[in-house]
């Protein structure tokens, strides 16, 4: 791997690629990061398949075929999607199977509108899972109430899980928790545990944007607060990071996950997600540099492991990881109600991901008409 990404890898962090593209799959630029780059995942959303099929030509042919042959939008957008994600895992494989079925993995979005719906939820799940029929894949859950229960459940079935959009530090807990809780139920039933796969994707990047979005209506009053809030700006996202990395450490190096781990299982790890920069203010490789953590993941968009490439340089999420907890309560101190923005976080993030599935189904049905001409 002749990549600067090699600092990365070589910290023990696994770097995971946040964008499918189908051209990219088949024209070899998947395989070259795979082989350069250390790239060993791969997440998807309804975002970015969005952004996959409005903007390229790579997807018409399909949408024409099955359109004519009568499909539904909806199927249309499951073949589509399906056949992605499974020629995405095909590559993946090789990647899977060399490092013990520890990375290599292809995560797939349930379909958003199903966010709070349980029994919906594990039902497509399922579906998916038997449609796709590759041993490395994770079915994204979002990380609501509703989610934490979906995630349980199909991880007592042996399905793997990514859980997404997470925000809080104490939601990330109750998911952990259920991961464990999971294992706990398959080793009473007598199942085999060490297979089952999860990872915890924490969002990062739009936590600074939330979080700076208040500091700088303190700033703008001036006075003592707002010099406070002024030394606190970029701070919130990798400081709410480390505290999360923290109860990871907590909860996987425990006495009770010890004898889960004696009977095969797997940690659930942290993945880093939302990770490129939005503020141009800060650094391009900012959440990269200040979040590498062995045993961890760091999913980045194609623009920031260019980035990453050109300049980035190795940190360490110990670096001021003591120091976190009270970086935020310094914010609560200044009255950013940061529950409040966690909250604010996951319902934005489940509307964003809803709002691109249903652009993405408008735009898949009028490209079929345009195409066919019906």
């Amino acid at each position: 791997m002749a990549s600067r990404t090699a600092l990365i890898t070589q910290a023990g962090q696994s770097l995971w690629l946040d964008n499918i593209q189908r051209r990219e799959l088949a024209d070899g630029t998947l395989q070259r990061m795979i082989d350069e780059d250390g790239i060993s995942g791969i997440t998807s959303n309804p975002t970015i398949f969005m952004n996959a099929v409005s903007k390229s030509s790579d997807y018409d042919a399909q949408i024409s075929r099955l359109r004519s042959r009568g499909k539904s939008t909806a199927e249309i957008y499951e073949a589509i999607t399906v056949d992605d994600i499974r020629q995405a895992a095909a590559l993946m494989l090789p990647v899977f199977e060399a490092g013990g079925h520890a990375d290599g993995f292809v995560s797939i979005e349930l379909n958003p509108r199903n966010a709070f719906r349980v029994a919906e939820s594990i039902d497509e799940a399922r579906h998916l899972m038997n449609l796709i029929a590759m041993p490395n894949i994770m079915v994204k859950v979002p990380g609501t109430a509703e989610g934490i229960r979906v995630a349980h459940s199909l991880l007592e079935q042996g399905i793997n899980v990514n859980i997404t959009l997470l925000f809080d530090p104490e939601c990330y807990r109750r998911v952990a928790q259920a991961y464990i809780a999971a294992l706990e139920s398959r080793i009473g039933r007598s199942q085999s545990i060490g297979d089952v796969h999860s990872v915890a994707s924490f969002f990062i990047s739009r936590l600074d944007t939330q979080v700076d979005r208040r500091l700088d209506d303190l700033i703008s009053r001036g006075g003592e607060q707002a010099l406070k809030a002024r030394s606190l700006r970029g701070r919130a996202a990798e400081s709410i990071a480390r505290v999360t990395y923290a109860i990871y450490r907590e909860l996987f190096e425990s006495g009770r996950f010890k004898k889960l781990s004696a009977a095969g299982a797997r940690p659930q790890r942290l993945l880093w997600a939302s990770t490129g920069t939005k503020d141009p203010a800060y650094s391009d490789v900012k959440y990269v540099e200040g979040l590498i953590a062995p045993g961890t993941i760091n999913t980045l968009p194609p623009q920031t492991i260019a980035a990453f490439k050109d300049h980035g340089q190795t940190g360490s999420i110990q670096s001021g990881l003591d120091e976190a907890p009270q970086r935020l309560g310094a914010m609560a101190a200044l009255g950013v109600n940061l529950q409040q923005v966690y909250d604010g976080l996951l319902a934005e993030g489940v509307a964003a991901f809803e709002k691109s599935y249903l652009d993405l189904l408008e735009t898949i049905n009028a490209k079929g008409a345009a195409l066919t001409g019906a």
